[in-house]
């Protein structure tokens, strides 16, 4: 891909995370995220270093562990940005909520050894955990307080420790 048109793509990017947070201004966009997609955009050396250290600086204050190199759709939004951890090696898709206290990590052993991937429209609530080299599939609500270790199909709510998967159409309608 050209240096143009993955800056192109990737203005396009913050511009649509930021049409996520109420009157389109940005108001309200965690700082972090801000200088996140900042530092995804660009290839030159000292702005990128600049961008990644504003990145550190402002997720640290929030105590959220999030690096630069997560992969993710357009349209992320992150209601009350406080104790988020994402593992760097996570694949996001597009229009995906997440809430305070989410843990999206790695399972170090096993058969679910790896990262999550995540689906397209998906809402991940308060305090949710997502763990393992699992998919997590379209139109998914994870309830608050769930432990999800394993496949998701699209179209469903997920609740519970060990989590319970219910099959909805359009269960994420009201969330997003």
């Amino acid at each position: 891909m050209s240096g143009t048109r993955f800056r192109l793509r990737m203005g396009l990017l913050l511009k649509s995370d930021i049409t996520r947070y109420g009157n389109g201004t940005g108001k309200g966009m965690p700082r972090f995220q801000y200088w996140w997609r900042k530092a995804q955009e660009t290839s030159f050396f000292p702005l990128k270093a600049f961008y990644v250290f504003m990145l550190r600086r402002t997720s640290g204050r929030n105590l959220c562990e999030f690096s630069f190199h997560i992969k993710c759709g357009p349209g992320l939004y992150i209601g009350h940005p406080y104790c988020i951890v994402i593992n760097p090696d996570a694949v996001i898709g597009s229009h995906v909520n997440i809430a305070k206290g989410v843990t999206i990590g790695q399972e170090n052993r096993g058969k679910r050894k790896g990262v999550p991937t995540i689906g397209n429209n998906v809402w991940i609530g308060v305090n949710a955990t997502v763990v393992g080299k699992i998919k997590i599939g379209d139109d998914v609500l994870i309830a608050p307080n769930t432990l999800v270790n394993y496949d998701v199909p699209s179209h469903s709510i997920v609740y519970g420790n060990p989590c319970i998967i219910k099959h909805r159409d359009n269960a994420t309608e009201g969330y997003l």
